[in-house]
């Protein structure tokens, strides 16, 4: 197959404040036409910067660039990318090249409709009349598996989901028929199963419009089944290269081998998972955890009888959190059920995975049980007392015990207070220890359990990875010594290797602090490891509890079996 995109020798630094920060190395990448490539590497490696230079997207006062990228259009001279003007780069943009970016909701202009939007490019490149252009858009969104796209296309991005935001910058990215499609981490923090369409989706625009497709992300195993070839990138540099499935099979570069090892699919429960320093460091030792029959067992009361059963942390019973969707002059209301009549018990000690879709009602159902959501009807009972019937006050002296963990790290800390006050300020608000001193010290031990150091006391969150600030955010909610915590999507977003530490560094931090947890996710790969019991949920409703090599080896609902064959790479076994 010819060529459509050369990249030679691209090398990119960013200048900041007189330091030179080198972030390609002397990279090297051809893409054929009708080509499919995955490039793959955790945040920092590069990838997503030598995306944006294609486009020419990255600031020009502060990025030199070096190297020549030549684009190989029809009957055309090829064209150097690099050295193009701002007109040529304007014809390409959108129109030959276009990038589908990570982040629907920040790509998409909160004030304008999706359907506005997507019109504006095609009438931009296309010259054709608004009626034309809204009838083409509709078609797109058809194309892209929209639900009601005529209904899509008059609401704004606010109204729709995550998976439905990402189908709109699809329809918006292939409306020109443009020969190569960027898609940079398109699927980061997306439910599996809506993952698993949204590529599919790209795999089956990339074979109808003959298409070259560079796919981004920190997942090998998420291009198993659709990458025609793999790029693997590490500080910066290309560290292997190859047919997808030589690159899987036979992986050669010991960093290939960590993001491969690192994922917690399949994965034994009671072992450590391999993060990417134990291959380059050569360093690969395994620390066997307590396997979670025996966690349970650790926890026992003893009945009249003399059977040991599980002392129980929290009791959940017939809990229902209703919203009103729609009001009506006459008549009842309708009424959206986020969470139906839903009754389990929690032992102590237990971390309890919660798994669904977006929307199916698992985080409704976690902020209640901490009175963040006031409860439609039903109990939550916490140390033998039902916590719905507690005043203002009584939940303020309950939040020292009860904790939660949200998806979004940077959003979950203030950008105007260093991490260290951020993780002292709950010490002060409880009275915990007798001076800022004391507790300057129990903060500095936190940032310490969680690999962090007293260096990074001063530091505020921007200065932080995205896997630092929810260790910043763990150290937090341990800071109270809280009983229970619940952790919320905490790990979605991370790469693939952050998150091996994070849940790494969860099971360290359970065995020291013996808290129980709810461990919220979509991604039941990541549940099955890190819990001891699973609930499925959907649709407001548990459809299926069991232990967590019960529900991942054996599941009973075809629900929990279209999440678990949803897990991306999840036929993959590397050791």
């Amino acid at each position: 197959m010819p060529s459509l995109i050369s990249i030679q020798n691209l090398t990119v630094a960013f200048n900041n404040e007189g330091n030179n920060t080198i972030a390609v190395k002397s990279s090297s990448i051809d893409i054929k036409k009708g080509e499919l490539v995955a490039v793959v590497g955790e945040s920092g490696s590069g990838k997503s910067v030598t995306a944006m230079s294609l486009l020419k997207l990255l600031p020009d006062k502060t990025t030199q660039t070096k190297g020549k990228i030549f684009f190989y259009q029809k009957e055309l001279q090829p064209v150097d990318l690099l050295t193009a003007s701002e007109k040529e780069m304007q014809d390409i943009r959108g129109k030959k090249i276009s990038m589908i970016f990570q982040e629907p909701m920040t790509s998409l202009n909160p004030v304008f409709t999706c359907g506005k939007q997507v019109m504006e490019v095609i009438e931009l490149h296309e010259k054709i009349s608004r009626r034309l252009a809204k009838q083409k858009t509709i078609s797109l969104f058809e194309k892209v598996q929209l639900p009601e796209p005529e209904k899509i296309f008059n609401r704004y991005p606010h109204q729709i989901s995550g998976g439905q935001k990402q189908r709109v910058m699809i329809a918006m990215a292939i409306c020109c028929n443009p020969l190569l499609l960027v898609a940079d981490e398109p699927t980061t923090a997306l439910d599996v199963t809506v993952q698993k369409n949204i590529l599919a989706l790209i795999k089956e625009l990339q074979q109808q419009n003959n298409m070259s497709v560079i796919l981004i992300t920190h997942d090998l195993g998420l291009v198993a089944d659709i990458a025609d070839r793999i790029i693997v990138m590490y500080k910066g540099a290309i560290v292997e290269q190859g047919n997808t499935k030589e690159v899987l099979l036979t992986p050669q570069h010991a960093y290939t081998k960590a993001l491969l090892a690192c994922r917690p699919a399949g994965k034994d429960k009671s072992a450590r998972l391999p993060v990417v320093s134990d291959f380059i460091n050569n360093e690969n030792k395994e620390i066997v955890y307590a396997k979670a029959d025996a966690l349970l067992k650790e926890n026992v009361l003893v009945n009249k009888e003399n059977t040991a059963v599980p002392a129980i942390a929290l009791t959940v019973k017939n809990l229902s959190v209703h919203y009103a969707a729609k009001k009506k002059i006459f008549g009842k209301p309708e009424f959206l059920k986020a969470v139906d009549d839903v009754s389990f018990e929690v032992f102590e000690g237990e971390t309890l995975g919660l798994v669904g879709e977006s929307g199916c009602g698992k985080t409704t159902l976690g902020r209640t049980i901490l009175q963040l959501i006031p409860a439609t009807s039903g109990n939550i009972i916490l140390g033998q007392k039902d916590i719905t019937t507690y005043k203002p006050a009584e939940l303020r002296r309950l939040r020292k015990d009860l904790q939660i963990i949200f998806q979004d790290p940077y959003g979950s800390l203030n950008p105007r207070i260093s991490i260290g006050n951020a993780i002292l300020e709950p010490l002060q608000v409880h009275g915990i220890l007798q001076n800022n001193r004391q507790r300057k010290d129990k903060v500095i031990e936190l940032l310490e359990k969680v690999d962090l150091t007293s260096e990074h006391f001063d530091r505020y969150p921007h200065q932080f990875s995205g896997g630092q600030r929810q260790r910043i955010c763990i150290a937090r909610a341990l800071a109270l010594n809280p009983s229970f915590l619940i952790f919320d999507e905490s790990v979605s977003a991370l790469d693939v290797s952050v998150q091996a530490q994070v849940l790494n560094l969860l099971n360290d931090l359970k065995r020291e602090f013996n808290f129980t947890a709810i461990f919220i996710s979509h991604d039941l790969s990541v549940v099955h490891y890190i819990s001891d019991r699973i609930m499925v949920m959907h649709k407001g409703k548990i459809v299926e509890t069991g232990t967590a090599s019960q529900i991942w080896l054996h599941p009973q609902q075809e629900y929990t079996q279209q999440l678990i064959n949803a897990v991306p790479g999840r036929q993959l076994s590397f050791s």
